[in-house]
């Protein structure tokens, strides 16, 4: 079992000049209908492009890539939408780094205090919680805890994570794993994190990152 950071050094990045509700678009699409799209093909949309002495972060050679060059930092990057109920689907795959390491999927934040994560590690396990005014919170587990349905190494893995009214739920493969209610946030945008526990260098890819109406 390993411990998730009490404390995250969040960096949410948001083109606040770009970004445009999406809610409209929500409320009136049907089941099953995509809300928003990105197969990460050339860099022209919303997604951040960055680089400092903690990390990069950006689209390159046809995937969206996080690094974290520091312990027990995180980086989250989302593309400036508002949506409230989504099916956030993508495929993650790890480059280089520890196998220690967290990578996943992020809904309804409005800032970078306030978010869901559903995240797993590269060598097999995952977490299902919130950062709440900058506190990381695990939602039914006290830990990271392992699943024998993630590929470890470098992957690659299919994640997804549902936010529909108070239910929050993990998949990994298509296997359901994680499952939890919260209504501490009840909107907001969708994104992908990546993040260094005790040891830097993460280093993960990311691919065909889509919004589904659920």
């Amino acid at each position: 079992m390993k411990y998730f950071p009490a404390c995250l050094a969040v960096f949410l990045v948001a083109l606040l000049s770009a970004c445009r509700s999406a809610l409209i678009s929500d409320l009136l699409a049907q089941p099953g209908e995509k809300l928003f799209r990105d197969n990460f093909s050339d860099s022209s949309g919303s997604w951040p492009q960055l680089s400092d002495p903690n990390g990069s972060l950006g689209i390159a050679n046809g995937v969206y890539r996080i690094q974290v060059n520091t312990a027990n930092y995180e980086l989250l990057a989302v593309p400036g939408h508002t949506f409230r109920d989504v099916q956030i689907e993508v495929d993650v795959a790890r480059l280089a780094g520890p196998v220690q390491n967290m990578f996943g999927l992020a809904c309804r934040s409005s800032n970078l205090k306030n978010f869901y994560f559903f995240a797993v590690s590269s060598d097999g396990y995952y977490a299902l919680g919130k950062i709440v005014g900058g506190k990381t919170i695990l939602l039914g587990q006290e830990m990271m805890a392992p699943s024998a349905a993630l590929i470890q190494g470098p992957g690659p893995n299919h994640l997804r994570l549902d936010c529909i009214g108070e239910t929050l739920r993990g998949y990994i493969n298509n296997q359901v794993i994680a499952t939890s209610n919260d209504t501490d946030f009840p909107s907001g945008d969708v994104g992908l994190v990546a993040g260094a526990l005790d040891t830097p260098g993460v280093d993960v890819v990311f691919d065909n990152f889509v919004v589904y109406k659920p």
